[in-house]
């Protein structure tokens, strides 16, 4: 199964500020702030220093064999996400760094006991968004569990890859390569797609659009290529993707609902632990239901569902149906759908949501009129 949901949250991102800027941000910030500032800063300086040009990692004869295949099919995914995709060609995704830890950063997302609806955090420059990331996971796991006391519902997710949205050259993780080769491709035409569209303060859009954009890539990549069985596997993977997505938002929508009932508290508690308890065993019956024996949901279940979790699929699922519309309504021409998903990103945060962020039954999107000029990049 593809591993979406785990990864295209990024840190703050404060691009190349002079050290001026960067001291008047962390004054500008309470105590608290200031620290994770430093850690955020700190954590990508190390994966900067880490990077290697992937020609030289290429040519020396110490690098393993595994290695080398893979980063070999990374170059050629890379030029393509430029060539035929549009996406940015620059000096992102041509590195390659080993952080010798399992992922590079771990996220924590976090919603009130009674809402649907996460935390936000805002930040000089960077703007707000729905997680706090670390590269220490030993800061992540302090932080949530000091929401945790305050209350709050928190999940903690380790991450592959995050973008700096082009103002750093982004390397290639080792982080990225156990996901396997396609996985690898979806992950940079994800980022990459960041650094081509990002609307400040709107998680939601910014993530299903790099969403929508990776899985127009991957089938692509994948039929270029004549992986016939991987595109089946792919598609397969898709649609039952699609289907705990669907699981998830019917849930959080009867939470939604519950949340704005009015009910005593203890009763919400009770009837929000019957909810959560009645998700787990839908997951269980749609994956018998497909012969799956294990998955990250599992994992899930085990930590605990809760409304951070619903929170966090929805940054990513929420709008993608609203831009799969715009996508085909461009006549699948990516060029066009960037010029288009520009448009859109133009409008009040409301009304974008409205036009996109509803279940594939609802959405109705009017005519946008494409750029007079539709190029692949967006100015």
């Amino acid at each position: 199964m593809r591993c979406a949901r785990d990864r295209g949250l990024w840190l703050i991102n404060w691009g190349p500020l002079s050290r001026l800027w960067l001291v008047l941000a962390l004054l500008a910030l309470p105590g608290c702030g200031t620290l994770y500032v430093m850690q955020a800063g700190s954590g990508e300086w190390q994966v900067m220093r880490a990077r290697k040009p992937i020609d030289k990692v290429l040519k020396d004869p110490n690098t393993p064999q595994e290695l080398r295949d893979t980063l070999t099919e990374v170059n050629a995914a890379r030029e393509f996400a430029s060539r035929e995709l549009g996406l940015p060609d620059n000096r992102s995704y041509r590195t390659y760094a080993d952080v010798h830890r399992p992922y590079v950063v771990w996220n924590v997302v976090a919603a009130p006991e009674f809402s649907v609806h996460p935390k936000q955090w805002c930040f000089p420059i960077a703007g707000c968004v729905a997680y706090r990331g670390y590269f220490v996971e030993k800061r992540a796991r302090s932080f949530a569990s000091g929401l945790a006391k305050k209350g709050f519902d928190v999940t903690l997710d380790g991450v592959p890859a995050y973008s700096t949205l082009g103002k750093f050259a982004d390397p290639v993780l080792s982080t990225m390569l156990p996901y396997g080769p396609d996985e690898l491709a979806a992950i940079i035409f994800h980022e990459l797609a960041h650094q081509l569209l990002y609307v400040k303060n709107d998680t939601q859009f910014n993530e299903a659009f790099a969403t929508t954009v990776e899985n127009a890539g991957l089938e692509r990549w994948l039929t270029l290529n004549g992986h016939a069985d991987r595109i089946r596997r792919y598609r397969k993977d898709s649609t039952l993707e699609r289907e705990y997505v669907d699981l998830f938002a019917r849930t959080r929508s009867q939470l939604a609902r519950l949340y704005a009932s009015g009910l005593p508290a203890a009763q919400m508690r009770a009837r929000k632990a019957e909810t959560f308890a009645t998700l787990a065993a839908e997951i269980k019956e749609l994956e018998k239901r497909h012969g799956v024996k294990s998955s990250g949901y599992d994992e899930w279940i085990k930590e605990g569902l809760n409304n951070a979790r619903l929170a966090s699929e929805a940054n990513y699922y929420d709008c993608v149906p609203g831009f799969e519309h715009l996508l085909a309504e461009q006549g699948n021409d990516l060029p066009r759908f960037y010029a288009a998903a520009k448009q859109l990103s133009r409008l009040p945060m409301a009304e974008r949501h409205e036009r996109l962020c509803r279940s594939p039954e609802a959405v109705t999107l009017p005519p946008v009129q494409p750029a007079a000029a539709a190029g692949a990049q967006a100015p």
